[in-house]
């Protein structure tokens, strides 16, 4: 590594935070609902937001997110609206993406991580719409902010936010289903706008890849034997920390999320393989003792 290369960052994170049954199992039984966030955030460096993909969201409910984390090194990644993946099938998606960083998005800050966009198992690779959608994306903060001053009027007054509070270069991952992704086509599309194949782990249920098309990587791990469910076995968090260790050689930032949060399996993978990766001894400390922060 040159001394112009600064050195891969890694996140190891959780795919939502605000599951019931992981009080008790993961939070401590006397802590509020309301600083399950607090929490979970001064134990992984990164957490999915997940209710960003079932609908938009508000400027505050941003800052409240942004105000629950630590305040230097932390970031959230943001699942894209399913009603433009899902609904709209990346067809026409304007003005959909623009309430979608209109909503409040911009109030993140530096805790802006990737942005994840999900695509539904039935929709098949089509090479024009992918790129027309993958065009739109924006990549910096004043772009977003230009594209967020095109919502239309299904955002209310109070709910809209086009102004960023940092200026940042954002990312974008993409974790299609369909087989016909699985292709030379599409891993080009995704190099030619600097976005990431998502390597997604559903337990044989979707296609998976390893190949390498951004300067991160983005890993989803399902679940190893059953999705949602179950635990990872050492061999495979080893596996996959020789993944990490590989593309961190590659000068790429990794971002990994466990979303097997049945049985709070995740939160305790993520610190698993923060341990087989050095990262976060205190975290595995501060679970045991089941201590709320502050």
């Amino acid at each position: 590594m040159t001394g112009r290369q600064r050195a891969a960052r890694l996140f190891v994170g959780l795919s939502g935070y605000a599951y019931p049954e992981w009080r008790g199992a993961f939070y401590p039984e006397s802590l509020p609902r309301a600083r399950w966030l607090e929490y979970a955030s001064r134990i992984v460096p990164s957490i999915e937001l997940n209710a960003t993909f079932y609908g938009l969201q508000t400027p505050a409910a941003y800052r409240r997110w942004a105000a629950a984390v630590p305040g230097s090194g932390f970031v959230f990644a943001i699942k894209g609206s399913r009603f433009i993946t899902h609904n709209l099938r990346l067809s026409r998606p304007m003005p959909a993406l623009a309430n979608f960083f209109a909503s409040g998005v911009l109030e993140l800050g530096r805790t802006t991580g990737p942005f994840l966009w999900q695509l539904p198992p039935a929709l098949g690779f089509d090479a024009e719409r992918v790129e027309q959608f993958l065009c739109l994306l924006p990549r910096t903060t004043a772009r977003a902010e230009s594209l967020a001053r095109h919502h239309d009027r299904r955002l209310e007054r109070g709910r809209i936010r086009l102004r960023a509070r940092a200026r940042l270069r954002l990312r974008h991952a993409v974790e299609p289903r369909h087989p016909s992704f699985f292709c030379d086509a599409f891993y080009d599309l995704l190099r030619r706008h600097g976005c990431a194949l998502v390597a997604a782990d559903t337990a044989g249920r979707y296609p998976m890849a390893l190949e390498a098309t951004a300067d991160f990587a983005y890993v989803r791990l399902h679940g190893a034997t059953a999705l949602y469910a179950g635990s990872y076995g050492d061999p495979a968090l080893r596996a996959w920390a020789r993944r990490v260790r590989a593309w961190r050689r590659e000068h790429r930032d990794v971002y990994v999320y466990f979303d097997n949060d049945v049985g709070a399996a995740a939160p305790r993978d993520a610190l698993r393989l923060m341990r087989l990766l050095r990262i976060g001894a205190g975290a595995s400390a501060q679970l045991r003792g089941q201590r709320a922060p502050g």
